[in-house]
């Protein structure tokens, strides 16, 4: 049965109340004697326990069974196009382009339909992150999933994503984002039939809004947009499947019963929801092109100030006003490593190749910026107007530390071998005596 959303809750890392059962919520303590309606009491903890109060995740959960009741799990048969298995190839600075993944001829869900394209650090380091791609024509039907190695920033591309957590329902579609902590378990049905996107699977911190400093107390993304489910839950017995990722692999058992069955939680560890359409984007009205940092939504931090673990970087409909300026990205080498991807419209420093679906790669200190077309365009551009960027959407995975492409990603048969082709028309315009 499918459940339906039960409505949201706004804010983010609030401490959310809520009950799908009326008294089903201890009121003056989190684990009485005997809970009501004679459901179970259980807290799951997303940060140590002794984390500061400000930093502190968990929520206690009241369901109707225990999130132990499972048989034992074995390791899923069959090769996953899903891992951390990120040192399987050597890795050279060259940039790399892929097309869409390509939507699968038999029907596939969205755990199998996910294919890793990259990542660095592991689970067991607790840093780094896994960037996997999806896409997906079958629902989830008795089988539900949770990741134990990291929370899971999924990014639709291509179709709407109905995701019942054991907390609740989240209906997410392009140009929104849902955010699945780790270790909640959940199940994904696909309203339009077949779906495609992105995923980040962060090892490191649990993502957070970033500070603002001298923007102030408002722009960017506002905690208000955020959205947490309300309670729903499902009172189902049957022959399941719970499948958990563990260490990098895939583990199966089954289990008897539906675990979305939380009746009521409280806390503050909860997947939600953004639509980065509500991103309140800031930049330059004078002079120069802006940082991208300017741009970014959410970032895991790490054990060096100022230096994420990783950032969720996008690129939403904006205008461009700065004079005397070469108005898009320009032509940089980072120390940090962008995976990009695009999930709607055009963007604007690459005239064609980088398409809707379709993802890039840069690793550290490899040059990149635009290609030869939007390099002649800009450069001639009128800047005495505006110039209105509209209908798009991209978006950027950074991280600290190199993002090493997956053997299937280098060997998948829609990478864009030919992506440095781009550049070969730059011209050469030097003239000391001009």
């Amino acid at each position: 049965m499918t459940i339906t959303s039960n409505g949201y809750q706004s804010g983010f890392g609030n401490e959310f109340a809520t009950e799908a059962v009326t008294g089903a919520l201890p009121v003056g303590r989190n684990s009485p004697q005997r809970v009501a309606h004679g459901l179970y009491a259980e807290q799951i903890s997303g940060t140590a326990f002794t984390a500061p109060r400000h930093a502190n995740r968990r929520s206690w959960l009241y369901r109707i069974r225990p999130a132990a009741m499972h048989g034992a799990f074995a390791a899923c048969a069959g090769a996953s196009r899903f891992h951390n298995e990120f040192d399987d190839a050597p890795i050279s600075p060259d940039q790399l382009r892929w097309s869409p993944l390509p939507m699968p001829a038999e029907g596939v869900d969205f755990v199998d339909g996910l294919f890793t394209m990259a990542g660095n650090g592991s689970p067991a380091s607790q840093n780094g992150v896994g960037i996997h791609v999806y896409a997906a024509n079958r629902d989830m039907r008795g089988r539900w999933f949770y990741d134990a190695d990291g929370e899971l920033l999924i990014v639709p591309q291509q179709g709407r994503l109905h995701i019942e957590t054991e907390l609740g329902v989240l209906d997410v579609e392009p140009q929104e984002i849902a955010v699945i902590p780790r270790g909640i378990r959940f199940a994904v049905t696909l309203p339009d039939g077949e779906a495609r996107g992105y995923v980040c699977e962060n090892f490191g911190a649990m993502l957070r809004l970033p500070d603002l400093g001298p923007i102030g107390s408002n722009g960017l993304a506002n905690p208000r947009d955020f959205l947490a489910p309300n309670a729903a839950y499902e009172d189902v017995e049957g022959d399941f499947e719970l499948v958990a990722k563990f260490q990098g692999h895939l583990w199966r058992a089954d289990i008897g019963h539906s675990p979305i069955d939380v009746v009521a939680w409280h806390g503050n560890y909860a997947p939600y929801k953004y639509d980065l359409r509500l991103f309140n984007t800031i930049g330059s009205i004078s002079y120069d092109h802006p940082d991208p940092s300017i741009f970014l939504v959410l970032h895991s931090p790490s054990d060096t100030a100022g230096t994420s673990n990783m950032d969720f970087v996008i690129f939403p409909p904006r205008w461009l006003v700065a004079q005397d300026t070469f108005r898009p990205p320009w032509f940089h080498r980072n120390i940090a490593s962008e995976f990009m991807g695009l999930v709607h419209g055009a963007y604007d420093a690459k005239a064609e190749g980088f398409v809707p679906g379709g993802a890039s790669l840069h690793n550290s200190m490899t040059g990149h910026g635009p290609d030869a077309a939007t390099f002649e365009k800009a450069s001639a551009a009128d800047l005495s107007k505006p110039d209105v960027i509209r209908d798009t959407m991209a978006f950027m995975f950074e991280t600290r530390a190199v993002i090493r492409p997956t053997k299937q990603a280098l060997d998948a048969a829609h990478r864009q071998r030919d992506y440095q082709a781009c550049w070969a028309g730059l011209q050469k315009h030097f003239d000391a005596g001009r």
